[in-house]
């Protein structure tokens, strides 16, 4: 399944915004959910941030890729203490509903765009090489697009199309919403692994929130 070379760079913006979001939604979080300060993780990921980027403008795309897997592990284990605090805190029912309401939707919406992130950074061997390479890209995920004949890709626009963040965050908002893929069949056992934590941690997150609604009726 190969296409068109597509030399314009991926923009970076998208998956930038989607950390500082998951930095912005941990420091919204109550403090029962939360180890520690809560600025302690948002101010981790924006220091990283910072060499992040300076590392991919200055082309140490080895450095940049690491560093992206540091914040990346980061997240996912202040998503995973929070979800386990969750679980604490509607045991001990000391919170008010919309509270909690709040807590597990922020906490849904965390684990979206975490994941999305991971799919992001490792798929293909990352953004940069997925740059490079004179094909889709992708190894792990079959997307829509590189199902389409090569005779008819140009037809529906994808004879440079190569996946980009808002590909894989439609890949993990599908997998939270149905615990499972979708339009995108998962290929590698990284993929399969990562999905199937993902769909855990959501449902896991949906049923503590209906037993909590079925305990307050």
């Amino acid at each position: 399944m190969t296409t068109e070379r597509t030399d314009r760079p991926e923009p970076r913006w998208q998956a930038i915004l989607a950390l500082l979001a998951v930095a912005a939604i941990y420091l919204a979080l109550p403090k029962q959910l939360v180890v520690g300060p809560s600025w302690l993780l948002p101010a981790v990921v924006t220091v990283l941030l910072v060499p992040t980027v300076f590392a991919h403008r200055t082309g140490r795309h080895s450095l940049n890729h690491v560093l992206g897997i540091v914040i990346a592990a980061i997240t996912t284990f202040g998503l995973v203490v929070s979800v386990v605090l969750l679980a604490t805190t509607l045991t001990g029912k000391n919170e008010p509903p919309l509270t909690l309401l709040f807590s597990g939707g922020a906490l849904w919406l965390t684990n979206v765009l975490v994941f999305a992130l991971w799919y992001w950074r490792l798929d293909g061997g990352g953004p940069r090489k997925r740059e490079t390479e004179n094909e889709f890209g992708s190894r792990s995920f079959v997307f829509p697009q590189m199902q389409i004949e090569p005779i008819e890709r140009k037809t529906f626009g994808a004879d440079r199309w190569r996946p980009g963040f808002v590909d894989y965050l439609f890949v993990a908002f599908t997998t939270s919403s149905t615990f499972g893929p979708t339009d995108s069949p998962v290929l590698t056992p990284w993929a399969k692994l990562f999905t199937m934590a993902q769909s855990l941690i959501s449902l896991t997150i949906m049923v503590l929130l209906i037993s909590r609604a079925v305990g307050v009726l």
